[in-house]
């Protein structure tokens, strides 16, 4: 029998094809053994250096905490600008172009406040917030601010606290207070960890810190939906923070900051064993460097003390003390949230597992029960969700920073001058503006109530009142009873060897250098690149083959992280979400998770927001032109509870050109915008119909409605409110 010509060239293409893919795999695998070589050798030469930032901007130091009364291993550094001239002047010609209005002579010029950025030290060293030029630091130099960075080194000072390090970030924002005495309060960018650290900050000493801008932050740490983020039950299902001594004591006083890194990738058994190495193999001829400069980061390891731990476990992650307002930083300084002076701005994604929404969110129904007891405070808060983004893209990603930081920072002078209450950030494409940045940014108010639907209820945090108290009972039995043993046989010695033995920085100097057998990959990859034949692995058969077994083994993988997850949570619910655990913790379930406030309580809040209401209504009347003009634009602005950008632009614009509001220094004439605010807020009809007693003469009235006319048109847009109002003000204020 003749095989037929057709299977003759099938079965020689295969052939082909399997040579070209055998080719291929030889070269991709030495490739890919000498990238992991390169792995090592870079972990092992930052360590040489001290594990420096992974900024890739310039700065200069400021300040040294190491040197301190009370030292601890931070620094302030300011970032220097290394963009080129003509770019620096083309972002300032674009800033221009943005603004709606363009300015005249008269207008005052201010300089931008400062903007400072803390990275977490949730085991990496610092720099992620400047990782790539665009970044929270590039988007913060593009506009215009200046740039400071708190960074951290590896060993921390020793016996230094939390209460030490937030004295020493004091210290810095003081000086950075300091050195811009004729802006604004400087704006803090907290990222993750560091939002809670930006938070106890600004808690206690709202005289020199601005806006807040916490990026994946978490702040409610019993938070979650059930079945979706089984990072919260890790700490029960230990025993609480006996663990965290335990290895404190091992590491001779210190805690390895590798062991948390650990719990991260333990969180994503797939990506962590399997994924992220194939996505290296099988783009090896491109993935390099993106591979190495993320690893520069992920792998560098930073310390923390026993004391500052402990604190951390115990009273955030554990006892999630801080969203209650029961946080004892040291002795008389409690801190709490309702002290944030300054607006809020929160930036979750709903692709996060670390710090999923509810994290990020949860705090503020728990800080402010109502809305209005928000807005009674004077608070400003805004948030924005993604909608998959992962935890390390709220960073690292470089189109989030284009569009979710550059519109944040770009907003962060407008912000303070929102009247207050709670508003969700809004960014939309707008292509028909290339001088936008393709972006239209918009602020909606919302309710607290509107917050608690990102969860699935609050419930299910009552189980984590049983383990905070177990978590110090166990705690306090390890120190009393086993602490003293383990720290008798750990010392300098032994606590470097269970370091170095750590399964993570293991797989680093394994495959370097060090490794003789590693040696031949160096000279195999450059003869590789000389003759590189890399294939199609879209259209060869065997490279689908090979990826479609990669999809099965991440698919298998995940599906043990399912399960795995599914099983922690029903055994932290058979131990903790009880009807024992419930008898036994009523009275603090009652009052965390059900609101159950004692009778005494409900009667003094309610005597506070009549006596608020009260006082803000004897004020409808009270002052002249200045508050009648301020009125009319907050009403205006916030006319169809839509705020657009333009128009606070269009706003900010017009307080600068006016004779009589420019004079006004910044905090004077945003106190005024916030008692107006409030007044409108209190009692809307009351509010406009003591206009005509504020603005007198018909010219002013005339001056007042043609400046609400421009704020309304500023975005192109009429809607019905804004138009209904602007005839309402004609009527109250007899002008045709």
């Amino acid at each position: 029998m003749h095989m037929p010509a057709y299977d003759f060239f099938k079965a020689a293409s295969l052939t082909g094809e399997l040579v070209d893919y055998a080719t291929d795999t030889w070269q991709r695998q030495i490739l890919f053994w000498d990238i992991l070589r390169k792995r090592g050798n870079m972990y092992l030469e930052h360590l040489e250096k001290g594990q420096p930032p992974v900024l890739v901007f310039k700065y200069e130091e400021i300040m040294d905490a190491r040197t301190f009364e009370r030292p601890v291993n931070f620094s302030l550094v300011r970032i220097l600008d290394s963009r080129a001239p003509e770019q620096a002047a083309l972002s300032k010609e674009m800033e221009r172009r943005e603004d709606p209005v363009q300015p005249s002579a008269k207008v005052r010029e201010l300089p931008k406040r400062p903007i400072v950025i803390i990275d977490p030290r949730a085991g990496h060293g610092p720099g992620i917030g400047g990782s790539k030029q665009d970044s929270e630091i590039g988007m913060a130099l593009k506009n215009g601010h200046p740039v400071y960075f708190m960074l951290f080194y590896t060993e921390p000072c020793k016996g230094q606290t939390l209460a030490d390090v937030q004295a020493a970030q004091v210290r810095f924002l003081e000086e950075v207070r300091r050195r811009h005495p004729d802006t604004e309060k400087p704006a803090i960018i907290g990222n993750c960890q560091a939002g809670w650290a930006a938070a106890l900050v600004a808690a206690d000493r709202p005289d020199i810190s601005g806006p807040l801008v916490l990026n994946g932050s978490p702040l409610s740490y019993w938070s979650g939906v059930e079945g979706a983020n089984p990072m919260r039950y890790r700490g029960g299902l230990l025993g609480g923070i006996w663990m965290n001594s335990l290895l404190s004591d091992l590491g001779n006083g210190l805690f390895d900051g590798a062991n948390l890194v650990a719990n991260f990738e333990n969180l994503n058994p797939a990506n962590t064993y399997w994924t992220k190495l194939y996505t290296v193999y099988d783009k090896v001829d491109t993935e390099e460097d993106r591979f190495l400069d993320f690893e520069k980061w992920w792998g560098g390891f930073f310390m923390l003390t026993r004391d500052e731990i402990h604190f951390i476990v115990e009273n955030l992650f554990v006892g999630n003390r801080l969203e209650r307002g029961k946080l004892w930083l040291q002795e008389g300084q409690v801190l709490d949230l309702k002290k944030l002076e300054d607006p809020i701005v929160i930036f979750a994604s709903s692709g996060d597992n670390i710090t999923p929404p509810q994290q990020a969110l949860n705090w503020i129904p728990r800080v402010y029960e109502t809305t209005e007891d928000l807005k009674r405070h004077k608070q400003v808060i805004i948030y924005i969700v993604h909608e998959d983004i992962g935890h390390l893209g709220i960073f690292v990603s470089g189109k989030v920073a284009q569009k979710e930081h550059n519109q944040i920072i770009g907003s962060v002078e407008m912000i303070p001058y929102l009247a207050p209450g709670l508003y969700e950030m809004i960014i939309e494409e707008e292509p028909s503006k290339p001088w936008m940045n393709d972006y239209k940014v918009r602020f909606e108010e919302r309710s607290v109530e509107q917050i608690l639907k990102y969860d699935d209820g609050v419930e299910d945090e009552a189980a984590f009142i049983p383990v905070s108290t177990l978590s110090q009972a166990n705690d306090y039995f390890y120190k009393v009873f086993v602490s003293p043993l383990v720290q008798k046989l750990s010392n300098r010695y032994t606590a470097e060897a269970l370091k170095q033995l750590h399964p993570l920085r293991v797989q680093r100097y394994a495959f370097s250098d060090l490794n003789p057998f590693m040696l031949p990959f160096k000279t195999m990859a450059r003869m590789v690149l000389k003759d590189r034949k890399p294939i199609d692995r879209e259209t060869n058969f065997f490279a689908r083959i090979e990826k479609d077994l990669a999809s099965g083994i991440e698919d298998s993988l995940n599906t043990y992280r399912d399960m795995r997850d599914k099983r922690d949570e029903l055994l932290f619910k058979a131990l903790y979400d009880t009807s024992v655990m419930q008898f036994f913790f009523a009275p603090a379930i009652d009052n965390l998770i059900r609101g159950k406030k004692p009778e005494a309580e409900l009667l003094a809040k309610e005597a506070q927001r009549q006596s608020d209401r009260e006082f803000w209504l004897s004020k409808v009347a009270e002052g002249g032109f200045k508050e009648g003009l301020v009125r009319i634009m907050v009403a205006m602005i916030n006319a169809d509870a839509i705020l657009d950008h333009s128009e606070l632009i269009m706003a900010q614009k017009i307080i600068m050109e006016h004779p009589r509001l420019r004079r006004m220094k910044p905090d004077a004439f945003r106190k005024l915008v916030v008692e107006q605010s409030r007044i409108l807020q209190i009692d809307r009809e009351e509010a406009l119909n003591a206009l005509p007693r504020l603005i007198h003469l018909k010219k002013d009235r005339e001056e007042a409605l043609a400046i609400a006319d421009r704020i309304a048109h500023a975005d192109e847009d009429f809607p019905e409110p804004e138009r209904q109002l602007m005839d309402r003000l004609r009527a109250s204020m007899n002008i045709a």
